[in-house]
């Protein structure tokens, strides 16, 4: 009886022990991870600001497949809310309480546990870098561990700083890849022939190496519409390019950097941007719904339309792309709109007929 009195007493003085420790120790934590995305912080953002665009990239979706997510009738801004259910990861629901577009999430995450639910705070920030068009992405957690979350905690493989990084750093991961894919996307449609009516432009001209067009064509652009501000001339369309000449052999092209103009502008003697007319023409139309790189395979697949159809390129008329969007208002390279015209001869009726 002695023994068991003994062993009784020691069990409890563990007991007691364990139950101090446990108690004494800092139950508190704040773990984020961060990743550079080389994307602008709306197309980042828009993929993370709807919980329906969550299980594209959310980790724990790779731990059970067969997660059960229930939605609110609003998923996005303040307000919005999901819940889960999950044998593998448990059950749970996350709220946004704050949100500044393209900048800050700030979200409520509950965990319902055999242990009682347990209450945290989820953090976003989208913050731009010294580098254009790419994103510092932060994901974060932080709250409170109560004392048997603290228990339980201490008899798992991670504790709860290694568990959530993990967590954090490949949801990241699987971010960005989500992104990329989503500024990767483009379609491409051959409109078929159209009539272009033609008009005014300003406009300034350069050689150039094929490979290095887009480089030159942005402070192309900029010169000409700063031009046009500074005299006050307002633009009547989308700004286009016009290939003058072009050797394939050589990888080089003359081009323009053109805006369209109601009216003809005289220009003083040596500047930069002149005015140029473009008569009317007939054209077939190929519109790229996508990044500018794929601008070749949209002319291949234009070339393409011109030979199956047994048409002929009018020599004496160059083409020209059409910009119908702003890059700088468009952030996702997959939403930019491109009308290609290449002209071609029109076919006289035989006299007669």
């Amino acid at each position: 009886m002695k023994i068991l009195k003994y062993l009784l007493f020691l069990i409890l003085i563990v007991i007691i022990g364990a139950a101090i420790y446990f108690a004494t120790q800092d139950g508190s934590f704040d773990v984020s991870e961060t990743k550079t995305i080389n994307a602008p912080a709306e197309v980042v953002y828009n993929n993370v600001k709807d919980f329906k665009s969550w299980p594209q990239w959310g980790p724990w979706m790779e731990e059970d497949e067969n997660m059960k997510i229930d939605y609110a009738e609003k998923t996005e801004g303040e307000g919005a809310s999901y819940s889960w259910t999950s044998d593998a990861v448990g059950d749970g629901s996350m709220k946004t309480v704050k949100v500044i577009p393209n900048k800050e999430i700030e979200q409520e995450i509950i965990f319902n546990t055999p242990i009682g639910d347990s209450k945290s705070e989820v953090y976003w920030y989208f913050e731009d870098t010294e580098t254009p068009g790419q994103t510092k992405v932060t994901w974060g957690m932080k709250g409170e561990q109560s004392f048997m979350e603290k228990v339980f905690m201490a008899f798992q493989e991670d504790d709860i700083e290694t568990g959530l990084s993990k967590m954090f750093e490949n949801g990241l991961n699987n971010l960005e890849d989500v992104v990329n894919e989503s500024m990767e996307q483009y379609s491409i449609n051959v409109d078929g022939i159209t009539r272009y009516s033609g008009g005014y432009y300003m406009y300034n001209t350069t050689a150039s190496k094929l490979s290095e067009i887009s480089k030159k064509m942005g402070s192309m652009f900029g010169q000409v519409t700063g031009y046009m501000q500074q005299n006050n001339i307002q633009p009547s369309g989308m700004p286009f390019t016009i290939y003058n000449a072009m050797d394939q052999a050589n990888g080089t092209v003359i081009f323009s950097a053109a805006v369209p103009v109601k009216d003809r502008v005289i220009t003083p003697e040596g500047s930069p941007v002149l005015t140029g007319f473009m008569e009317p023409s007939t054209a077939v139309k190929t519109t790229l719904k996508g990044n500018y790189t794929n601008l070749s395979q949209a002319y291949k697949k234009a070339e393409q339309y011109i030979a199956e159809n047994n048409l002929e390129r009018d020599t004496n008329a160059n083409m020209f792309e059409v910009y119908t969007n702003d890059p700088g208002e468009v952030p996702n390279p997959a939403n930019w709109i491109t009308e290609i015209y290449i002209p071609i001869q029109q076919k006289t009726k035989p006299k007669g007929l």
